[in-house]
């Protein structure tokens, strides 16, 4: 009986460890990129509650931002939504490390949509850089979604916040030197210098006008491939192996 309760203890314990895993999304990619600029990498995946999604600003140039939306109006903001604000990396500066904003999911059962709100050169969210989390099978899938991004209107510009729906964030975006964040407008021509910051959360609007390379000077409009879906989830053959070891403890403790 006192082995089964350790065994049990234990392997509880290792399911709660394995829910809560990190991935990465690469926002923006490069010019000869497949799938160019506009896009986010991977553009869709699935997580439990508990991981954390950790957002890298990897495309330089670039201009871009983090925004939830909803299917329904996919370049709009979604009331009560997360949004990281603009991070610009101006030139082909490769930055180590990135630019990053870690949002935690909250709700797995909530599917997640998101978009770039950047209009120069031309508005991101039309030019297919939208992305999902936890999207469930059926219509509303991400390829409808892109295509209403596509013939949706100019990308709404509200500034949201740290929490949003099914996910959240604790604190605003890491910047790193060579980056420039600008929680509530785009840059300008009198642009702070690189390494700049702001604080995340910002509750006013504004909308981008950059006088500088804006999410590059070239990309392809085409919405990115969505690939194969990738699952933060449990790592059975890990789980497995934290029990036998535990159970080994376990049965010594015992004896």
């Amino acid at each position: 009986m006192q082995l089964f309760s350790i065994f049990a203890t234990l392997a509880a314990a290792a399911v709660a460890a394995a829910q809560n895993q990190t991935v990465t999304i690469m926002v923006g990619g490069e010019a000869s990129s497949s799938g160019g600029i506009f896009q986010f990498i991977p553009n869709t995946l699935n997580a439990t509650n508990g991981s954390v999604i950790t957002f890298e600003w990897t495309g330089s140039p670039g201009n871009h931002s983090v925004t939830q939306s909803s299917f329904n109006a996919p370049c709009t903001p979604l009331q009560g939504g997360f949004d990281s604000g603009w991070i610009l990396i101006a030139g082909s500066t490769t930055l180590s490390p990135p630019p990053s904003w870690d949002l935690m999911i909250t709700d797995d059962s909530t599917p997640i949509w998101f978009y770039c709100k950047q209009l120069l050169p031309s508005p991101h969210c039309n030019s297919g850089m939208v992305g999902g989390i936890n999207i469930k099978p059926g219509p509303n899938s991400l390829a409808a979604f892109q295509k209403a991004a596509a013939a949706a209107g100019p990308p709404g510009q509200a500034q949201g916040s740290l929490a949003g729906v099914g996910a959240s964030a604790s604190v605003g975006p890491f910047i790193p030197s060579g980056a420039v964040f600008f929680p509530s407008g785009g840059p300008t021509a009198t642009a702070p210098a690189p390494g700049a910051s702001g604080s995340g959360g910002a509750t006013s609007g504004g909308s981008p006008t950059n006088s500088a390379s804006s999410g590059g000077t070239s990309g392809s409009g085409t919405p990115p491939p969505s690939g194969a879906i990738p699952t933060v989830s449990f790592d059975m053959a890990k789980i497995l192996g934290t029990v036998v070891v535990g159970v080994w403890i376990g049965m010594a403790v015992v004896l």
